[in-house]
């Protein structure tokens, strides 16, 4: 059973298990994938067909799973039968990597059930590191955090995004998901450059990487992974591996989402890359 990390130039591109794709799956064909990641929510409370299909995948790829439901910036307290609940699955699961998203979601009895930014300010650095270190001690695992899209900022910041993810995982000793359609989105809503998050970042922390097609409306850039790679993307693709070379890196595909073999040749064109790449 294949539980490790996946290893390096072949296996380091997966694509995320999508349940337009169980069918394909369900016949074990030959793929260029070389590990599959989950959202955690649509699997770790079921023992149907979802389940069904990611432990037949799960002997054959390694497994990364994604949430979306954690909220660590809240300043409610944790839904503690959803950690037990998502604890008992990564046992089951063993996944290579375990993330969520640096972000809230609303209130426990408001949910909104979208991923919010928070101010980066020395209040909330304190605050999540005491949230992160509980999480962590709980489920006995290093958790991984991605950066977000954010389509509104706050006031009373006081330190730039990637300032604060450097002094978080400082104080934590937790792990990035790097979303680079993330940072490209931001960098054109807000008027950032790209480059200072790109070079700024502790490297070391980036556990995997995450690529997706974004959309553009009224002027806006929105992360939708709804397209295929844009140019700007593998641009921002190649500035990492400038940095650090062998991170597992994931392409995602949410909305109107094509065939398998397109999805495929998404990671083909990245595999290249990587393989013409010093």
């Amino acid at each position: 059973m294949k539980t490790n990390t996946p290893s390096i130039s072949t296996n380091i591109f997966g694509l995320g298990l999508r349940s337009p794709h169980y069918s394909y799956l369900e016949a074990r064909p030959s793929t260029t994938a070389g590990w599959f990641e989950v959202i955690s929510e649509n699997y770790f409370r079921t023992r149907g067909r979802p389940r069904k299909i990611l432990e037949a995948l799960r002997a054959d790829y390694p497994i990364s799973c994604h949430g979306v439901s954690l909220s660590i910036a809240s300043y409610e307290d944790f839904d503690w039968v959803y950690l037990e609940d998502l604890k008992k699955f990564y046992n089951e699961i063993e996944p290579f990597q375990i993330s969520d998203h640096l972000c809230f979601t609303g209130q426990r009895n408001n949910n909104l059930h979208n991923l919010l930014p928070f101010a980066y300010s020395l209040e909330n650095l304190h605050h999540l590191g005491e949230r992160i270190d509980k999480v962590q001690n709980f489920l006995g695992r290093k958790l991984a955090l991605e950066n977000l899209s954010a389509y509104f900022d706050y006031k009373n910041s006081t330190m730039s995004e990637w300032d604060f993810i450097n002094e978080l995982t400082k104080v934590t000793d937790c792990d990035l998901l790097l979303d680079l359609n993330n940072i490209f989105v931001n960098s054109y809503n807000h008027q950032l450059n790209s480059d200072d998050f790109i070079n700024a970042i502790p490297i070391g922390r980036v556990k995997e990487i995450h690529l997706a097609g974004f959309s553009e409306r009224d002027g806006f850039y929105f992360d939708t992974h709804a397209n295929p790679l844009y140019p700007e993307l593998i641009e921002l693709y190649k500035k990492v591996l400038n940095r650090k070379k062998n991170i597992p890196t994931l392409f995602e595909w949410d909305e109107d989402i094509p065939s398998f073999e397109i999805l495929e040749a998404q990671i083909i064109e990245l595999r290249t890359i990587w393989n013409n790449y010093p």
